[in-house]
């Protein structure tokens, strides 16, 4: 059996920074960061990608191969495909996005490479949302969420609203997630996802509409909020100096959906109040954590030093 079966697109970010750092290069799409976070939880994790062929893409091969993530569909990360985002820290701290748009890897993959063996063979099934910027290309992401859900596995799919990939189509944008809401189990958004979806107000209903069990709306360092069987409660933001904030919003929800398999949830009827909010805090320290290392894959903690990090700070 697999815990985490991922599917998703890789992204690497050109960060430019001082002229002795040059760029900072990451691994986008929150399936790959993810995965890794629960393989490095001690879950067991499959991915379902193309990655590209470059110096980082063989560095994310190798990563993705010690923590045995690439097990399912080794076949399928090969390829040399990314997409690069030119990002442009100011002065105030915002960043500038300027998108040099290649395929997005899953893009590439057609139905067929989602194996429903692998589906069959997993407990959660995670997808990110880049991909659907270009439908109907993510045939694939969709292929594994709608498999997921009629064999009864626990769907999990991160909305990474980019507006820049969608030129200002929002509406585009908008319809492309609700049409794969009606997969979901456990929705991932973020405050801005948030609006782009209706606003607060309108969550309960999509969550009745579309069968939702869970939706997790992160506020950066102000912590993070769940909508749960009617219920809203909050998990507090943690102070920490942040060295290379770089995944956290991937620490974060790898180390979520890996607690809740440590607790023993293996499908949507085992999910509970208080399993979401020992899962939501310690995704929480795992993003914490994450803000303080250097690095893209480097920084998402282990499932030790997670568990050290709230023995010593509660």
């Amino acid at each position: 059996m697999t815990d985490l079966y991922a599917i998703g697109e890789m992204v690497i970010d050109f960060i430019p920074g001082s002229e002795e750092a040059s760029y900072i290069r990451k691994a986008g799409g929150a399936p790959a960061n993810v995965a890794i976070a629960a393989a490095k939880n001690g879950l067991s994790a499959s991915m379902c990608c193309k990655v590209g062929e470059d110096d980082f893409g063989r560095f994310l091969m190798k990563t993705l191969d010690e923590y045995n993530v690439r097990a399912a569909s080794p076949e399928l990360c090969k390829e040399a495909i990314t997409t690069m985002a030119f990002v442009t820290l100011q002065e105030d701290g915002e960043r500038l996005f300027t998108f040099a748009r290649k395929p997005g890897a899953d893009m590439l993959l057609a139905e067929e490479d989602v194996k429903e063996a692998d589906i069959a063979d997993s407990v959660i099934i995670h997808a990110g949302s880049c991909s659907l910027s270009a439908q109907p290309e993510a045939a694939a992401t969709i292929r594994a969420l709608k498999l997921g859900k009629e064999k009864g596995k626990i769907v999990s799919f991160d909305v990474n609203y980019r507006n820049v990939m969608w030129n200002d189509d929002i509406e585009g944008c908008t319809a492309a997630v609700m049409d794969i809401l009606q997969y979901v189990d456990l929705l991932k958004i973020s405050e801005e996802e948030v609006e782009m979806m209706g606003g607060e107000a309108a969550l309960p209903g999509l969550m009745e509409k579309y069968g939702i069990a869970v939706i997790v709306e992160t506020l950066g360092s102000k912590g993070a909020r769940v909508y749960f069987g009617g219920e809203t409660f909050e998990v507090a933001g943690r102070k920490v100096k942040a060295v290379d904030a770089t995944g956290a919003g991937d620490a974060f929800w790898g180390g979520f959906l890996s607690k809740l398999r440590i607790l023993g949830v293996e499908k949507t009827a085992d999910l509970t109040a208080d399993k979401l909010k020992e899962a939501m805090a310690y995704g929480n320290v795992s993003g914490c954590i994450c803000v303080q290392q250097k690095g893209a894959i480097a920084s998402i903690p282990t499932r030790e030093q997670i568990e050290a990090y709230i023995r010593e700070n509660g």
